[in-house]
């Protein structure tokens, strides 16, 4: 167990005082007769609101607060948790009751997404200074928070999609799952987005979810015309 704990801390890059800590955050609400990661769930909430909102703060310094309060909504919602818990593999740790393992709790986004908030809880239990869970945070998030932009829609690619054709009275796309690949616990599904007979795109993630939002993105990159430069 200490084995796997050192291997997810290497990933987080923090390394905890008291493994303790870690092994709540890693412990659902489905193993009976034990503590779980619900409380430190809220705790990790708080400060992950808290982290993102003072980044865009000074990243956007002409945004309002309703904008920068959408902004962070981006960041923090369950989706977006989620695929930073798959970047950190927190499948492979989890601990979990069996009921739950038998419907593959290990692969729900929001169960994954929760283990998130519950280990940056445990990180500030832990005594990390709030700069430290402040530096993980931003790098955890890198790409996606230092690429997102002001004019950013809210709305994901598929809404988008679906929105871009209803407006030209185009047919909607149908999605078809091609292929799913990989063990149980870390499989890649490869979805094809289907625009009426004239345009066909593919995604690739780790839930049917993901790989549709990619294909509908490329969908929508193939569609939409460049916007010219003034």
């Amino acid at each position: 167990m200490n084995d796997d704990l050192g291997r997810f801390q290497r990933i987080l890059g923090y390394q905890f005082n008291d493994l303790q800590w870690l092994q709540l955050a890693l412990t659902h609400r489905s193993v009976s007769g034990r503590r779980n990661n619900e409380r430190l769930e809220f705790l990790g909430d708080a400060l992950l609101n808290f982290v993102i909102a003072d980044c865009l703060y000074l990243q956007f310094p002409d945004q309002d607060e309703g904008r920068l309060s959408r902004l962070r909504a981006t960041l923090v919602r369950q989706d977006s948790l989620a695929i930073v818990a798959k970047e950190w593999s927190v499948g492979d740790f989890l601990v979990m009751g069996s009921g739950e393992l038998r419907t593959g709790g290990f692969r729900k986004e929001s169960i994954l997404a929760d283990t998130v908030e519950a280990v940056i809880g445990a990180m500030h239990r832990d005594g990390a200074e709030l700069s430290l869970i402040q530096t993980c945070i931003r790098r955890w998030f890198g790409d996606r928070l230092l690429n997102l932009e002001a004019g950013d829609s809210l709305k994901d690619a598929k809404s988008r999609l679906q929105e871009w054709l209803q407006a030209r009275k185009r047919e909607l796309p149908s999605y078809e799952v091609l292929t799913i690949t990989g063990e149980a616990h870390e499989q890649q599904f490869h979805v094809a987005c289907r625009v009426s007979d004239t345009l066909t795109t593919e995604g690739v993630g780790a839930s049917r979810r993901i790989a549709e939002q990619q294909a509908a993105a490329a969908a929508l990159a193939t569609l939409q015309p460049v916007k010219e430069s003034p």
